[in-house]
């Protein structure tokens, strides 16, 4: 991306074609990449459809099904899943290499005498250094204010270890410790605001590589589907670090000065410098307070509390006015888990967990299941904050259950706290 010396009059033939397919190729994927350029939207997410995201990929979809079936026999369709690594961002990965290399021939004849592209470069790395800023502010924002990684739900608590996957485990691992999340999402943050500022980019770029690395590995061991954008954000962060690499090399290992910065600035007078920064920082400024709205948003929807709250153990199942003991009906319900507005979940005789829509009427204690499988509604009464009972007909059956409340707090993994003094690990 940078020619062999600062003060070479020209770049080297390879440099001059490796920084073409490095600009197409990188470009390409931040514009046909959801949410990167997304990320600059802001508050507005908050009032644009939900699909405004994919709008990329909905532009594109002919192309990529086309090139899914034609090239690869596969169905690149979008799935709104939250995954992304689906195959139609594979598809687009594969798309965006191909284009680049045929822009990067055509490029190179085109343009074969031109010895280098400083002001160019400078503009390709502003464009990719405010890309990765604004990304790493979305996800630290979301660690900061801890959404991305939430408490494990109740009915996590209720989970066989054998029957986690292993990126439920660490989104489990990481929300187990709001501290740890928080501080995971400072360092992206702060790796975000100082990429924001020409003056502190490259410490940012420094602390914002480390992050990515760390992700990045996670989502590669743990089987998270963020591998496609973790992977290309770390390579933002590398392609920012390559005009500085002598610079650091010279500190870190060479014991040398720093010298001036190597780095290619598109803005040539000191006004039109200022007037970048102040333009920056704006922009860091909007995008930091839209995701710490946004974010504080959700994260109070996701810790309140609603009716009927807790885990709720069946003590007591009749259906048709016939008492169905434990362990007798696959069907009878063992436990009742209300942790989030809307939903329900119920454990089986089998111990398996079943999540369902569900509302709850606090003023006219009702629960309703719509279904269709459970469907159902109940009337409930609570004769102590710790018994449930509800009446109803579950399956076109009339069916009573008497609860007990359990309190999460019995469960090691909410209650085991901190402790400086331990005379024996607890590991169990």
């Amino acid at each position: 991306m940078q020619p062999e010396s600062a003060t070479d009059s020209g770049w080297q033939p390879a440099t001059r074609i490796l920084f073409r397919f490095g600009l197409v190729y990188l470009t390409l994927f931040c514009l046909l990449y959801p949410q990167i350029t997304y990320a600059f939207a802001g508050w507005f997410q908050h009032v644009l459809p939900e699909r405004a995201v994919l709008w990329q990929l909905d532009l594109f979809a002919p192309v990529y099904r086309w090139i899914g079936r034609h090239v690869f026999g596969v169905d690149a369709v979008v799935h709104e899943s939250g995954s992304g690594d689906q195959t139609v961002f594979w598809v687009l990965l594969f798309f965006v290499l191909v284009t680049a290399l045929l822009v990067t021939a055509v490029w190179s004849v085109l343009d074969r005498r031109r010895t280098e592209y400083r002001v160019l470069a400078g503009w390709f790395l502003l464009f990719v250094r405010l890309c990765l800023a604004g990304q790493l502010v979305l996800y630290g924002m979301a660690k900061a204010i801890p959404v991305q990684m939430p408490r494990p739900a109740l009915s996590t608590l209720l989970e066989p270890y054998g029957n986690f996957t292993p990126a439920a485990v660490l989104w489990s691992q990481v929300g187990s410790s709001q501290p740890y999340e928080i501080l995971l999402g400072a360092a992206e943050l702060v790796a975000g605001l100082l990429l924001f500022v020409p003056r502190t980019a490259l410490l940012g770029t420094m602390l914002g590589v480390v992050s990515l690395a760390q992700v990045f590995v996670l989502n590669l061991t743990f089987d998270v589907p963020v591998k496609v954008l973790s992977g290309h954000l770390l390579l933002l962060g590398l392609v920012l670090l390559a005009p500085e690499a002598r610079r650091l090399l010279n500190v870190l290992l060479l014991e040398g000065s720093a010298g001036p910065s190597t780095t290619p600035n598109p803005f040539r007078t000191v006004m039109s410098r200022r007037r970048a920064t102040l333009a920056q920082a704006a922009l860091a400024l909007w995008v930091t307070l839209s995701f710490a709205v946004l974010d504080w948003h959700d994260y109070r929807e996701a810790t309140a509390r609603p009716p009927l709250y807790g885990i709720w153990v069946v003590t007591g199942y009749e259906r048709d006015g016939r008492p169905v003991p434990p362990g007798t009906d696959p069907d009878r319900w063992q436990k009742l888990i209300i942790d989030t507005a809307g939903a329900l979940t119920y454990q089986r005789a089998d111990g398996s967990l079943e999540t369902t829509e569900a509302t709850v009427d606090s003023t006219a204690h009702r629960l309703n299941l719509p279904g269709p499988d459970p469907q159902g509604t109940f009337d409930f009464r609570q004769p102590d904050p710790h018994r449930l009972e509800l009446t109803g007909r579950l399956d076109d059956h009339p069916v009573t259950m008497t609860l007990n409340w359990l309190d999460p707090n019995s469960f090691p993994q909410r209650s085991r706290g901190f402790h400086w003094i331990q005379e024996e690990p607890a590991f169990r």
